[in-house]
């Protein structure tokens, strides 16, 4: 069997996707569902701003928790890399897996429209 260039590649973008499907399944509340739709939208922020917008998205949590939810999100899915500046970390979603996190998040939208008017 002859293997194309591709292949690997694909196998790492199925096991992404695969990752973030089972990371969403999980999600209760849509905390992580409303934190891919954030990095999707600004690309990078930092432990600060991401728990800002949590509690703006009307979410109750506190600042460890939210560090510890990226952590796992940079760790476990692989879909994020980081940086340390003097007071926090910067965490960027790389561009190699926007688009899956993109496609992954479609299927969830329902459920944000249909629990915003419940």
């Amino acid at each position: 069997m002859i293997k194309q260039k591709g292949d690997s590649m694909n196998k790492i973008d199925d096991g992404v996707k695969n990752r973030l499907l089972k990371f969403l399944m999980k999600d209760k509340i849509g905390i992580r569902r409303s934190l891919l739709r954030l990095f999707s939208e600004v690309k990078s922020c930092n432990t600060v701003e991401i728990y800002d917008y949590l509690i703006k998205q009307g979410f109750h949590v506190n600042y460890r928790a939210v560090s510890s939810m990226v952590g796992q999100m940079h760790s476990r899915l692989g879909i994020l890399s980081f940086y340390l500046t003097n007071e926090h970390n910067v965490y960027t979603i790389k561009e190699d897996y926007l688009n899956i996190v993109n496609m992954v998040l479609i299927p969830f939208s329902s459920f944000d429209s249909i629990s915003r008017h419940a």
